[in-house]
């Protein structure tokens, strides 16, 4: 028989999560041997390296949530690390603008939530001072949020590897290594994958897109699943990359957890506009017309899919019509934009966010992460989790190594405790 491969701990999932919570593990115990399991070839090849590489400043989330915790402390380590490693960024700042006077109510709430939050500099603009910062942009009032910017984090999740191997070279990373069942004992978590059999005291789950099968893989209930949205992007041509100087975002429908179309300058030189947000029958689908039978079949078994639909069909509606229509794409964008046009832009790149949904049908806004015995679930890590990728790290590991965790009162069959509280 086979022996299993021994480490101390072991994170499923080389996302910039997984990866991040690796880094931060192994500078708290750097005797201790750490493996990263990863599905792929290579690190972040879904959502961190497909979404839109922001450094989120956290003006929009609900203060006193996760999210809007983990993302001003998260933020803040993020780019003191990139500066300390020499990764590329661009801390170019952000302007979210009010188009019309029926947004300037919702407006008003995301700055009095970036007050709360404490995030740094913000203040309002009027129409004029939108022309001064984006001369092709139209607006009755904005915020200038000066502390977003722009990285890379697939630069930033390979660094964090680079990092934990330096520190100890007994930890390793796992490519093409497929989980397919966990089995707890006592003291102990064995991993069988498609490179054998792992074997490890602690392990942390960090597997986005996938993270609601393998908690069902560790016999927990829980009362959500992940539903698949895909976001398509375009591109501006060279031509029409003067039109933008920084981050601009529209005033998102505080309903839904995406921040709308928007338009953001890469690190590359890309100037990107989107992503919309649309069903995907593929988990991992990354073209339009991309299907999985497995992935379909779940969603549409779970009651909260056919429950979120019959909420928001009408909103699902308009955002598959500008899925398939580049007019339609590009009027939503003019709202901003009043010159841009058809040929400014061309067809870029697709991504996949992991959102989890409950059986109501609601889409849960905050970070949720449980505990089942030796095993760390990270079920819900949606956008600012890359911003908050260090936060995250800390506060996964603060639990998971300090006597002193809340638990709240969850029945027996659903782990030992909820440390990431929803709000």
């Amino acid at each position: 028989m086979q022996k299993d491969k021994s480490f101390d701990f072991i994170i499923i999932g080389g996302g910039i999560v997984g990866t991040a919570t690796a880094y931060k593990l192994q500078l708290k115990f750097p005797k201790k041997s750490i493996a990263i399991l990863e599905k792929e070839g290579e690190l972040a090849l879904h959502q961190t390296g497909r979404n839109s590489g922001v450094i989120h400043s956290g003006i929009y989330y609900k203060p006193g949530s996760l999210k809007a915790i983990n993302c001003n402390n998260g933020r803040n380590q993020l780019v003191n690390f990139a500066k300390d490693y020499s990764i590329k960024h661009n801390v170019c700042g952000k302007i979210i603008v009010a188009t019309n006077k029926n947004e300037l109510v919702a407006l008003e709430k995301i700055y009095q939530n970036g007050i709360e939050n404490k995030t740094v500099g913000i203040k309002f603009l009027n129409s004029d001072e939108i022309k001064e910062k984006e001369p092709y942009v139209k607006g009755v009032k904005a915020i200038w949020v000066p502390t977003a910017g722009i990285i890379n984090y697939v630069d930033v999740a390979k660094k964090f590897i680079e990092l934990v191997t330096q520190m100890n070279p007994t930890s390793k990373l796992f490519a093409q290594c497929k989980v397919k069942n966990l089995i707890q004992n006592s003291n102990k978590v064995r991993i069988e994958t498609s490179q054998g059999r792992f074997s490890c005291e602690k392990v942390i789950v960090c597997s986005g897109l996938q993270s609601d099968r393998i908690a069902k893989n560790d016999k927990l209930k829980i009362d959500m699943q992940i539903v698949g949205f895909r976001g398509d992007y375009f591109k501006f041509r060279n031509k029409a990359k003067h039109k933008i100087n920084n981050l601009v975002y529209p005033v998102p429908d505080p309903k839904y957890p995406f921040l709308g179309v928007h338009f953001t300058p890469m690190i590359n030189g890309d100037i990107e506009c989107g992503p919309n947000a649309v069903f995907s029958f593929k988990r991992e689908g990354y073209n339009k017309t991309d299907f999985n039978f497995t992935d379909t079949f779940q969603a549409f078994s779970f009651i909260g899919t056919w429950k979120l639909f019959a909420k928001n069909w009408q909103k699902g509606l308009e955002e598959y019509q500008r899925a398939f229509s580049k007019n339609l794409f590009v009027k939503e964008l003019r709202k901003m934009m009043p010159t841009i046009n058809n040929d400014d832009v061309e067809v870029s790149r697709s991504g996949v966010r992991a959102q989890a949904v409950d059986e109501n049908g609601d889409m849960v806004d905050d970070f949720k992460i449980i505990t089942n015995k030796n095993i760390i679930h990270v079920l819900n890590a949606p956008s600012p989790a890359a911003t908050a990728c260090l936060a995250i790290a800390d506060e996964i590991i603060d639990k998971t190594f300090s006597q002193k965790i809340t638990r709240n009162d969850v029945s027996s069959n659903q782990g030992d405790c909820c440390y990431y509280k929803e709000v």
